[in-house]
């Protein structure tokens, strides 16, 4: 598997309900100390996700690239259907090895009215 396909699938785990609705897992993908910037420009902290719950909808990921920023942390950008929200976001995220094992450091959502064949359209350029 590459470093993209692996990523892509912690990705994807990050965003699944099951995810989502289990502190133990999610504090499995979240570094100690991840923060994020929300989609509603509120900054959240792990503690913060943790104690009071993430989002719970239904996304679905497209586009997904990787740049690497050094030998152990990876910038990964995506667009993102959500359907329960009804809305689309474009989302970045940083990834870093901590204790061995790929983990969720920071990430951010920004709402777009972009479809995200426009998105894939505009990485092009």
């Amino acid at each position: 598997m590459s470093l993209k396909e692996e990523l892509e699938n912690l990705e994807n785990q990050h965003l699944l309900l099951s995810t989502r609705e289990s502190t133990e897992r999610l504090d499995h993908i979240l570094a100690d100390d991840f923060w994020e910037i929300g989609s509603s420009g509120i900054p959240y902290d792990k503690k913060c996700c943790l104690d009071q719950g993430v989002v719970l909808s239904e996304m679905a990921l497209h586009h997904y690239e990787i740049q690497s920023l050094s030998e152990d942390t990876v910038l990964a950008t995506y667009y993102l259907e959500d359907t329960t929200r009804k809305r689309n976001t474009l989302r970045s995220s940083i990834w870093k090895i901590i204790a061995g094992r790929w983990q969720l450091y920071f990430h951010q959502g920004t709402v777009t009215d972009l479809h995200k064949d426009e998105y894939q359209n505009m990485r092009r350029l």
